[in-house]
């Protein structure tokens, strides 16, 4: 069963009991992630998420982990551009302790300036590792492609020179101003009780009230339609992008199945063709992205580069004909099957229920249950695919190519651009 509230200092909580489990999940979502940063902050709600494990004024890392170990709890964290998370998997009979160190750590942060310099030379060391990646790279520079200008277009990592330039005073500074009730949202889920989690939080709250979501300036209509980084690899990294749909409209359903349709699965048509008939890559991905005010649908290859004109003119050729003609019935079926499992298997487990609460109730103020969820993709037809194919696969392309090539003479024309 699953439910929500507000608690009385403010900060909303979803729950779902599940009596089978022998496991509790408690997760911290903050609303607010990279795109919420200024140029010079860039990075910051990244190197909060390390911070915030580094200990409070009564525990030390190491006691959090020596803790944690004694009862085979795991603890972890992630930040995205929207939102960062902190949660906590452990034992049912340890959700106290479970609470205790969440609450500890989200509310009474050490923040020290000894920490910050310690974990900035790892943040540093993850940015170049990063950098070190060319898929990587071809993934980032997509997003400055896509949204040139906007902090959505940004590294969630943040860049060298603003990592480096961080005094504890900023991180304190933006941890104030984000971290208040009024911007965040606990998610529990397995064996235990709304109430019994809802007292516990209230119990151990200490801070001020208040807080809100951070305001977001949606992205401007402009695209940049090329982006080349010379690099010696072995491999060319390619990413083609299109602006698409943002979370809260009713198309993302069907923009799902035109994900998977492309490349989201082994019958996928990108796969199908450039993998298993042509055998001109390893692997071959979509990824469908919503945001709060608009999204990305994205292709992803890694091809010898004396492939990359016949691999482009393939995914040209697929994104051209499934916005023209949308897709078969059959495509239509297997795709929500997939969907449809996906949703299923994942409900399996109490951290991935935990994920649903959370997103549910910060992104959209209350948490579909599963047959909610499962109906809505069953509603989709055949027409609503073809109308959000067309709009979103006719729009303006991007993409970004990372590998042993001229920029000045690159071709990306078989895509569908230039």
């Amino acid at each position: 069963m699953i439910r929500t509230a507000t608690l009385p200092f403010g900060a909303r909580l979803a729950t779902e009991s599940m009596a089978e489990s022998r496991s509790v999940s408690l997760g911290f979502w903050v609303g607010t992630g990279s795109r919420d940063e200024t140029a010079e902050q860039a990075g910051l709600s990244h190197v909060l998420e390390h911070l915030l494990f580094k200990g409070t004024a009564e525990r030390s890392s190491s006691a959090i982990a020596e803790v944690l170990d004694e009862v085979g709890g795991d603890c972890n964290a992630y930040t995205t551009k929207e939102y960062t998370a902190f949660y906590i998997r452990l034992l049912a009979e340890h959700l106290d302790l479970g609470l205790d160190i969440l609450s500890d750590i989200m509310w009474r942060p050490a923040l020290r300036s000894g920490d910050l310099d310690a974990e900035r030379s790892v943040i540093l060391d993850e940015i170049l590792m990063h950098q070190d990646e060319p898929a990587d790279a071809a993934v980032t520079r997509s997003s400055e492609l896509v949204f040139p200008g906007h902090p959505l277009g940004r590294e969630v990592l943040g860049t060298e020179a603003s990592v480096s330039a961080f005094e504890a005073e900023d991180v304190r500074a933006f941890f104030d101003h984000h971290y208040r009730p009024g911007n965040l949202v606990v998610a529990a889920a397995g064996a235990l009780g709304h109430d019994e989690v809802a007292d516990g939080l209230v119990a151990r709250y200490r801070g001020p009230a208040g807080g809100a979501a951070p305001l977001r300036q949606p992205p401007g209509a402009r695209t940049e339609p090329l982006g080349v980084a010379r690099r010696s690899t072995e491999q060319a990294h390619l990413v083609v992008a299109v602006r698409a749909v943002d979370r809260h409209d009713d198309r993302r359903y069907a923009l799902s199945v035109v994900d998977h349709v492309l490349g989201g699965g082994l019958s996928s048509r990108l796969f199908q063709e450039i993998r298993e008939r042509r055998g001109l890559a390893y692997s071959v991905w979509s990824e469908f992205l919503p945001y709060a005010d608009t999204g990305t649908l994205t292709v992803g290859v890694a091809t010898a580069p004396e492939h990359v004109p016949d691999v482009l003119g393939l995914i040209g050729e697929s994104l051209a004909a499934v916005a023209d003609s949308g897709v078969t019935e059959r495509e239509l079926a297997i795709a929500k099957g997939n969907l449809r499992a996906d949703t299923l298997l994942a409900h399996e487990d109490p951290a991935s229920r935990m994920g649903r609460l959370g997103a549910g109730l910060l992104f959209h103020g209350t948490v579909l249950t599963v047959d909610e969820q499962l109906e809505r993709v069953e509603r989709v037809t055949l027409e609503d695919v073809a109308e959000v194919a067309a709009a979103v696969l006719g729009g303006d392309r991007t993409l970004s190519v990372v590998g042993p090539f001229d920029p000045d003479r690159f071709d990306a024309s078989p895509v569908g651009i230039g």
